[in-house]
């Protein structure tokens, strides 16, 4: 059930909510917007209706809109937000200490509201919340890429990571995990629209945020190989689904360094359409 109610005596009749129906399943043939029983099954509960309401009149899904933050004068100065986005760094040197469980949590909570294809929302996060548990899923990691090291079973183009077990082997340089104390992995349904796009734009919200709230951050894409194609039992010691695409690895964790400004580059390569 949608649950979709209005308050009519906040409702002025604007129509806004079924104008902006990406479905256009809501209808005013009573003056009071409705969603028959019929038209149901067609919403993709973007819950686009609740959030162009002026008048907080139209709950869905349960929610009650005077929960929700109003945007008026509530969204960062585009100054503030541009610096942000040039200033992010790749991390790759972390402090030797777990971040507070509800740090994560509102990371994680964030990092959720990035959108899906048709507004799937099947996007997983898979989450190693604390260095101990993340340092035993390191030594299955390596153990398991050693492995295939010693059975001569790496890939000719991964042959790099025989110098990564030897340097976690013989000196304690760890090349895959950079010592960070957290990792998060999403994934999505393969049966969903746009898996790999959806799960690959969730770690972007999750970055941004991270960045904002002094957490570092790292793409591991050599991590991402690692589990995703040279030892994939590592998704199923992780609990990714196997009818899931795998996404991307992020490592994140406080930082050991701090970078003092952005840097600069060369103009957008842009192609303007000429037709």
């Amino acid at each position: 059930m949608l649950q979709f109610q209005v308050d009519e005596n906040r409702c002025v009749l604007c129509g806004l909510c079924a104008t902006d129906c990406p479905v256009k399943v809501i209808d005013l043939k009573t003056g009071v917007p409705r969603i028959s029983a019929e038209k149901e099954m067609s919403c993709i509960k973007c819950q686009h209706c609740l959030a162009i309401c002026p008048h907080a009149a139209l709950s869905i899904l349960g929610r009650d809109p005077e929960e929700s933050v109003t945007l008026a004068h509530n969204y960062p100065a585009p100054n503030n937000l541009e610096v942000l986005m040039k200033g992010r760094r790749s991390v790759r040197q972390y402090q030797d200490e777990n971040l507070e469980a509800g740090l994560i949590e509102r990371l994680l909570g964030v990092a959720r509201h990035a959108p899906t294809g048709i507004n799937m929302d099947g996007v997983q996060f898979t989450v190693i919340d604390n260095k101990e548990k993340l340092h035993t899923f390191r030594e299955e990691t390596y153990a398991s890429l050693a492995s295939l090291v010693e059975a001569n079973q790496l890939p000719q183009e991964r042959a790099m990571y025989a110098s990564f077990v030897k340097l976690w082997q013989e000196k304690g340089i760890d090349v895959l995990f950079r010592n960070a104390p957290h990792l998060v992995v999403t994934s999505a349904p393969k049966k969903c629209s746009t898996p790999e796009v959806d799960s690959i734009i969730a770690l972007t919200y999750f970055e941004l945020f991270a960045q904002s709230m002094g957490v570092g951050t790292l793409w591991d894409g050599l991590l991402e190989w690692a589990i995703d194609e040279l030892v994939p039992d590592l998704k199923l010691s992780l609990g990714v689904p196997e009818d899931h695409l795998f996404g991307y690895v992020m490592i994140f964790g406080k930082p050991a360094i701090e970078y003092k400004r952005t840097i600069a580059k060369g103009p957008a390569n842009v192609v303007t359409f000429s037709g």
